[in-house]
């Protein structure tokens, strides 16, 4: 079990909470679920109820008033026992991002206590088909009638696309270019919106990802967040915070793949005695626990700045650079551990090491992170 540093006895009891509900409802089951692409909202029910869907955000709206350094070791833990489930809470955290920094009083007063406790489920809609990584070059198009806004084009690669109960999307509002992006809330039932079938992964089966569809779908100004044009610079927003949990999600897998290759270590004899007694081995797990604490600290740093108020989208995307990539590290060097045993589905590392490769792709390839983290250092790029 990890040793956790946490600030409060709160906090400590919040740990244990979800430790037990990790080791009761998520983790057993979790492989026979994932391989047959079972979605837990049941388990999402679950985790608003006992109020960790809300846990950056404000008690005044039914959040849980935590410290990020406490929401990332949460969802640490939670991915740990299956990434569905703690990628699926980044997700809704990011999702609410935008109404709970950039909405209005009344705005978050109508909505955030759903959102947050009610046991909604929330997906957030930047990407699209020819814009991902060059996400200001977005089409999804939203038009003025009335008192209402028109929204028409697709997203893609949208978690719970299909399944949320509600989209925080950017669209077009204005000319070319991220400042005429605008950000709005709209209902997962809204006439008009639909999803394609999911998309056939390579892992992370249980976690639908989607293109989510805008036919004429009519959003009420009082659903616009933030001013028109800002949309842009509200996605950057929670992108660093969002890149924070990716981290936090890696190294739960990481851990739990290093969990599983030392208990193998000691159990698996060959040659008369416990292949951990070989150097060659231990040099081995020596090094992906190593990469584990690294990746904890990091995304920790980063997060305790984010806690004072300080800028952290250097520290984020530093956190989300490494951390993904110590989790493919570490759960290929699983498989090794492992040896045959490891390349087959009845261990789970062979499923740990495919659900890492995705964490390099998510909220910003690691490519871009390299982007984001060189232009702090060095300024923008010459054109």
């Amino acid at each position: 079990m990890v040793e956790r540093r946490l600030p409060s006895d709160e906090a400590r009891e919040l740990l244990a909470l979800v430790r037990e509900i990790a080791a009761r409802e998520i983790a057993p089951g979790a492989a026979e679920a994932e391989a047959a692409g079972h979605f837990p909202r049941e388990l999402f029910r679950l985790l608003s109820a006992s109020g960790l869907l809300g846990l950056p955000y404000d008690s005044a709206h039914g959040g849980g008033d935590q410290p990020y350094t406490v929401y990332l070791q949460v969802l640490e833990e939670l991915a740990s026992a299956r990434l569905t489930v703690g990628l699926g809470v980044s997700v809704h955290s990011l999702a609410c991002h935008a109404l709970a920094a950039f909405g209005s009083a009344e705005q978050r007063a109508a909505h955030l206590p759903a959102m947050l406790g009610g046991g909604l489920l929330g997906a957030y809609c930047l990407s699209e088909p020819s814009s991902g990584s060059d996400a200001a070059a977005l089409r999804t198009r939203a038009v003025r009638d009335g008192d209402d806004w028109v929204l028409d084009g697709t997203k893609a690669w949208i978690t719970h696309g299909g399944i949320a109960d509600f989209y925080t999307v950017m669209a077009r509002t204005g000319g070319e270019g991220p400042r005429g992006i605008t950000a709005f809330l709209v209902p997962g039932d809204a006439p008009g919106l639909s999803a394609a079938a999911p998309e056939r992964k390579m892992g992370l089966k249980g976690s639908p990802t989607a293109q989510v569809h805008f036919d004429g779908v009519r959003v009420p100004d009082a659903r616009r967040i933030g001013a028109e044009g800002q949309g842009f610079a509200i996605a950057l927003a929670a992108l660093d915070s969002g890149r924070l949990g990716i981290a936090a999600c890696a190294v739960g897998v990481a851990q739990s793949a290093l969990d599983t290759a030392v208990s193998y270590a000691r159990e698996r004899r060959q040659f008369g005695r416990p292949i951990a007694d070989f150097q060659g081995l231990r040099f081995l797990l020596a090094d992906m626990a190593t990469q584990v604490e690294a990746g904890r600290a990091l995304y920790l740093e980063a997060a305790r700045l984010r806690d004072e108020g300080r800028p952290f989208g250097k520290q984020a995307a530093m956190a989300k650079l490494f951390c993904s990539d110590a989790a493919m590290r570490v759960t290929t060097d699983a498989v090794q551990v492992l040896g045959g045993y490891g390349y087959t589905a009845d261990f789970p590392v062979e499923r740990l090491l495919r659900e890492a490769k995705v964490l390099q792709i998510v909220e910003g390839t690691n490519q871009i992170q390299r982007v984001v983290i060189a232009r702090h250092l060095a300024g923008p790029e010459s054109r």
